[in-house]
């Protein structure tokens, strides 16, 4: 016993990485992925759905269709109904502007829809408001997203962390779909993330209107 004990002494400062597993006379290190998994538990932690930081009345999406529109795929209570989507109208593209009402980080986003006419390739930029389809080429994308099957049936993607740290809208742009469709259709939207700082950014342009 006391043999054990004092190798396991020996062992226990080069062990913090890994799990030390003590016999008698010997002392192997094993290699363990408990700080990875930590690491990761971290990182989701305080990660929320920021629907509730979307400046509604401000959402744009263009090329919607009329009696489809994006309300059914972004909004609480609507998306979670599979019978309701976003869909194109006169092509396959989709452009679409998030605002936010508080600066915010984002982590991650959902994006379900349905095998053939789900979205394929998505383009997300931060803090481009306003962007139309004939200059939406003419930016960078902070992130390209190519959507598998499994993504379109709810699995979150993560995003380059290091491109949405101080974001204040997030344009979505929807290039093409899964098959040849002539349109195509999302049924869900969620976008995962945290807050920057609590500043109201309908006060922070209120602000700004009365300064000039």
């Amino acid at each position: 016993v006391f043999w054990d004990v004092f190798t396991l002494s020996l062992c226990y400062p080069l062990c913090i990485l890994s799990v030390c597993v003590c016999q008698r006379g010997s002392c192997h290190p094993t290699k363990s992925t408990h700080k990875t998994s930590m690491a990761s538990s971290i990182m989701a932690r305080g990660q929320v759905d920021l629907a509730e930081f979307i400046e509604w009345p401000h959402v744009e999406c263009l090329n919607e269709s009329s009696s489809h529109t994006l309300v059914n795929a972004l909004k609480q209570g609507y998306r979670e109904d599979d019978g309701l989507y976003v869909e194109s109208d006169s092509d396959e593209q989709l452009l679409i502007c998030v605002p936010f009402s508080q600066v915010v980080k984002l982590h991650s986003i959902l994006i379900k829809g349905p095998a053939e006419e789900g979205p394929k390739t998505i383009k997300l930029y931060a803090n481009r408001p306003h962007m139309g389809f004939s200059n939406v080429g003419d930016f960078p994308a902070s992130d390209i997203l190519t959507l598998t099957s499994e993504h379109l049936e709810g699995k979150p993607i993560s995003l380059k962390y290091v491109k949405f740290q101080n974001v204040h809208s997030l344009t979505i742009f929807i290039e093409d779909n899964q098959g040849s469709a002539d349109s195509t259709k999302l049924q869900k939207i969620v976008i995962f993330g945290s807050i920057v700082e609590t500043t109201n950014m309908k006060e922070l342009k209120k602000i700004s209107a009365e300064e000039q």
